[in-house]
């Protein structure tokens, strides 16, 4: 047994880390921010010991039980075991903070079943989480254990990991019936990437805290089977020979727990948080591994397609460290619950971006735990357990950085967003097509029950709501869909498109690189809206209670009435009530607190028993008046769909009133007015919210996003937390850069039976029919510009030639600009991002400069002749190459010696795959497809033999023949300094 004083762990903490236990940071780093990450969670830790405080019961001498609020106790831990505590922060005498802790381990110890109590644990589903946080916790102020705790506590450690081990991922019947099942492999609408994590982390207290060499090693054993197949992909994923804790990853992975895009869903949708779990659990085990001072398992920080998963949460981050939720309206800002796998993935896995991530977090957590309800680390929604839980898991990352000896340094926010951008269509089952680009974040959900266009200009985590549709129609079922994502190594440019069948019409979505999205439509009723945040959260950018719109000839700043006083002319009134005309979100309506003002601002409402037209039995319509900021009033949740839920309050007698002040819930009222009555029954407005202004085809939202309406009235009405603008074309453009008014009176393109926009200089081309447009010609008022295809120049402009199928949109990128005058009906034919032909006219010559990049040349081009120009140079976009930009194996981690196969499929000549010892790629060419010729280009040096393969399924492969899923590069013998693969080419 290895007991932890609490000079141990200062001792690790000040010496340099733990060598070899967490990965070291860079050499060559930029100045660390770490420091100050550590200094935010420790100054949190003590303002969130105010809620802990709270929880007190003196009649049990300990923490509450109810949704495990005894688990503050490791964070209580850290601050006493760190002695760095300051007890004017916290609101409480050290000693007093030592005495009810302890007090609460020796109970809840003895109160545990794998401890012969009755009262919690042995439940995998629920009580495993909340195990390895109270058994560091002991380990942490062991000293202070009596020997008869203490044994409990070990006694809790090594029952959790035998009972886990014992089940072998099969039901806990404790949990009615909840078990992993996940080495038999499920990523259809409910992972168990999640579920095999809890298992693989229950083991951990028990493997670093046992004296007992023959379990621990039985039990490492197992962690390291399950938390292998918890982030498996399927089967052309499993021949992956990198080793891991002495095991090859062949021989242990079995499951299939992901999406072949590397994504995950829970409850039939994409959701961000679950996939966080693969790096939530390994984090909540590390720690115990950390502070015992034993070796972190491999298997924790080398989790099979790790890499990639995060690439995938890159792609929907935000400026707050917070994944955007496509596809859920919970777990919506739960700032709390994203800090620890941020924190493991920097502070243990060394990842610059993910500390980048980590900083931009802890600089909303301050002002969002000082955000009423004030002292809590999860709001808006949150389920209660989730509190303690963030209680604990902030005090673990807290523990990661003082474990280091340097924080990882991050990378700069323009650098994390320019390392992150791409696009991906994570495929019809998932029904997530995602942009992300320096400027913005951008997706279309297509799947059924969550369709929405989703848009985030700056990244800005409190602009747009996106749990809100994007200019789309909230609830539409489309009748089909049509995706497509464009990416710049295969296509020239980084771009998607969305087409929507809905509602006897069209609607259709592109997404620009430089941030900027399109929206048209056939006219489809509630379409153009753009819903807003608007809470005041002091030092978080955005939210100072107000938005700021520019518009022609003038400005507006509207107030948030949703959190600010509501007043209107004195009246005399006995009931005063919030009559709901629109909810923000499906959640329907909640409240903190109702307060009626008098002509003094005093509440009149405090202590009255108001009545509402339903609540939520955990949050009944007393909660708004009772006094308590925690306390909330919300609708049942059979009634969350109803517009015109409200809330009254009988003041007991007729009084004057001049005003309300409602404390909102993230399902807050999105329109609604406030009404009076002397006698209950017949009912006066008092006041409409929210104020509106209106503008005339541009808007300017806080110099950080515009929108330009073209076609339908013109007209644009805002308020602070929506701006609808109903028209049949909407331009977004990201930041303050864009002349709105320029954008907004300019000629766009025209095209019979065509939606056209040339924003940012991409063409956005649209056909919103059923039937297919063919050689359609498509006018541009730009004589500089040329796309891919034909076009013609005119006087005033361009013809450019397009042909779109029914129901699908593109987008085209410029490819070069002219310079010079050559003459009307100079014709140019764009096949590729590097060969252009010109012709000129059949009676005059064309003298034309043409210009890509740095790169330039002037075409002289007698009457009637043609001149083909080749810009020198790779790569050629778009390409008919079957493999570049595609998916390939082995993922990560990667076996010994090998450089990561995508090099050989990026199409970037500078780069290569070095085969390695274990000498096999595999390219997915995402579906079975035809296969007329591969080409392999190597660099210099000796090439080894080498074969090719194919296989339809990923399973079985055999020589290549006409038609393949998936191309494997088999070298042998290959060994340091012989040739590398620069290109794999397939067509």
């Amino acid at each position: 047994m290895i007991a932890l004083s609490r000079r141990r762990l200062l001792a690790l903490a000040g010496i340099g880390g733990l060598t070899g236990a967490v990965a070291p940071a860079p050499a060559t780093a930029a100045p660390a921010r770490g420091g100050a990450v550590a200094a935010t969670y420790r100054e949190l830790l003590h303002l969130h010991t105010r809620w802990v405080e709270e929880q007190w019961d003196p009649a049990i001498n300990a923490y509450r039980a109810a949704d495990f609020r005894f688990a503050v106790v490791l964070g209580n831990a850290v601050l006493l075991g760190m002695k760095d505590y300051d007890s004017r922060l916290a609101g409480v005498a050290a000693a007093t903070l030592r005495t009810r802790t302890v007090a609460t381990i020796k109970r809840y110890a003895a109160a545990n079943r794998f401890a012969g109590g009755t009262e919690w644990g042995r439940r995998l589903s629920a009580d495993s989480t909340i195990e390895l946080y109270f058994v560091l916790a002991a380990r942490l102020l062991w000293t202070d254990l009596d020997p008869a705790t203490q044994g409990n506590v070990q006694r809790i450690a090594e029952g959790l990991a035998a009972y886990a081990y014992q089940l072998n991922a099969g039901d806990d019947p404790a949990s009615d019936d909840w078990g992993p099942h996940g080495t038999d492999g499920e990523w259809r609408g409910d992972t168990k990437l999640a579920e095999m994590g809890v298992l693989a982390q229950s083991l951990a207290p028990g493997i670093a805290w046992t004296a007992d060499a023959g379990s621990a090693a039985a039990w490492r054993a197992r962690l390291r089977f399950w938390a292998t197949n918890a982030s498996a992909l399927p089967e052309a994923d499993r021949a992956n020979p990198a080793v891991v804790d002495g095991e090859r990853i062949d021989r242990l992975s079995s499951a299939h727990n992901l999406h072949d895009t590397f994504i995950v869903e829970k409850n039939k949708s994409a959701d961000p948080q679950h996939q966080a779990e693969l790096w939530r659990t390994a984090g909540r085990a590390a720690i115990h591994f950390l502070v015992a001072g034993r070796r972190v398992p491999e298997a924790l920080t080398r989790q099979p397609n790790g890499e990639q998963l995060w690439r995938t949460l890159r792609l929907l981050a935000s400026d707050a460290g917070e994944p955007v939720q496509p596809m859920a309206a919970d777990r919506y800002h739960l700032y709390g619950r994203d800090v620890l796998p941020l924190a493991f993935l920097a502070q243990v896995l060394g990842d610059r971006d993910a500390a980048r991530a980590e900083a931009d977090l802890a600089e909303r957590l301050l002002p969002y735990v000082r955000f009423a309800p004030a002292y809590r680390l999860t709001k808006f929604g949150g389920e209660e357990k989730h509190e303690p839980e963030a209680r604990a898991e902030l005090a673990v990352a807290y523990l990661f950085h003082k474990l280091r000896a340097t924080p990882v340094p991050p990378v700069t926010r323009e650098q994390f967003f320019r390392r992150a951008a791409g696009t991906r269509d994570f495929g019809g089952d998932v029904g997530l097509i995602a942009h992300q680009s320096p400027a913005a974040f951008a997706a279309a959900v297509t799947k059924p029950g969550f369709v929405a266009f989703l848009w985030q200009p700056n990244h800005d985590n409190w602009l747009v709501d996106t749990r809100v549709p994007a200019f789309l129609p909230a609830d539409v079922t489309p009748a089909s869909h049509w995706t497509k994502a464009y990416q710049s190594n295969r296509d020239g440019v980084d771009a998607t498109a969305t087409v929507l069948a809905v509602n006897g019409g069209y609607a259709g979505f592109t997404t620009l690189p430089t941030g900027t999205v399109v929206y048209a439509s056939t006219g489809l009723p509630g379409e153009g809206g753009l819903a807003l945040f608007t809470l005041a959260m002091p030092g978080v950018p955005g939210l100072g209670g107000a938005r700021t719109f520019t518009f022609a000839g003038g400005r507006a700043e509207l107030p948030d009435e949703m959190i600010g006083d509501i007043t209107f002319a004195p009246r005399k009134a006995r009931f005063v009530r919030m009559l709901g005309r629109e909810p923000a979100t499906s959640d329907g309506y909640a409240l903190w607190s109702f307060a009626v003002l008098d002509v003094a601002g005093a509440d009149l409402a405090q202590g009255a028993m108001p009545t509402a037209s339903s609540s939520d039995p955990w949050s009944p319509s007393r909660h708004a008046t009772d006094g308590n900021p925690r306390t909330r009033w919300a609708v049942a949740p059979e009634e969350r769909g109803r517009a015109d839920s409200w809330i009254a309050v009988d003041l007991g007698s007729a009084v004057q009133v001049a005003g309300v002040r409602i404390a909102w819930d993230a399902a807050y009222g999105k329109r609604f007015a406030i009404q009076t009555s002397t006698d209950g029954t017949t009912w006066t407005d008092a006041a409409e919210v929210p104020q509106t202004r209106t503008a005339a085809r541009w808007v300017g939202i806080d110099g950080r996003a515009g929108i330009v309406a073209h076609g339908g009235d013109g007209r644009i009405t805002v308020t602070a937390a929506e701006v609808r603008a109903p028209a049949p074309l909407i331009e977004g453009y990201a930041g303050g850069r864009t002349d709105l008014a320029r954008a907004a009176a300019r000629a766009l393109p025209v095209a019979r039976g065509l939606s056209v926009s040339d924003a940012d200089g991409h063409l956005s081309v649209f056909n919103l029919s059923a039937a297919p447009a063919r050689d359609v010609t498509v006018r541009l008022s730009t004589r500089r510009t040329l796309y891919r295809g034909e076009q013609v120049l005119t006087k005033r402009g361009m013809e450019w030639t397009v042909s779109l199928e029914a129901g699908t949109a593109r987008v085209e990128p410029p490819r070069f600009t002219l310079a010079g005058a050559p003459p009307p009906g100079t014709r140019f034919l764009v096949r590729d991002s590097h060969h252009v032909t010109v012709t000129a006219p059949a009676k005059r010559r064309a003298v034309v400069t043409l210009r890509r990049g740095s790169w330039s040349q002037t075409v002289r081009v007698p009457a009637g002749k043609s001149r083909g120009v080749a810009v020198p140079g790779a790569p050629v976009t778009p390409t008919a190459d079957l493999a570049r930009g595609r998916t390939t194996f082995p993922t990560s981690p990667l076996p010994a010696g090998m450089t990561s196969p995508e090099r050989a499929v990026d199409g970037d000549p500078a780069t290569s795959w070095r085969p390695g010892a274990a000498g096999r790629m595999v390219v997915d060419l995402g579906t079975v497809t035809a296969v007329a010729k591969v080409r392999l280009t190597w660099t210099r040096g000796r090439r080894r033999p080498h074969r090719l393969e194919a296989s339809v399924d990923g399973r079985v492969y055999g020589p290549l023949g006409a038609r393949a899923r998936y191309v494997a590069v088999v070298v042998e013998g290959w060994r340091p300094g012989d040739a590398e693969l620069v290109h794999l080419t397939i067509t």
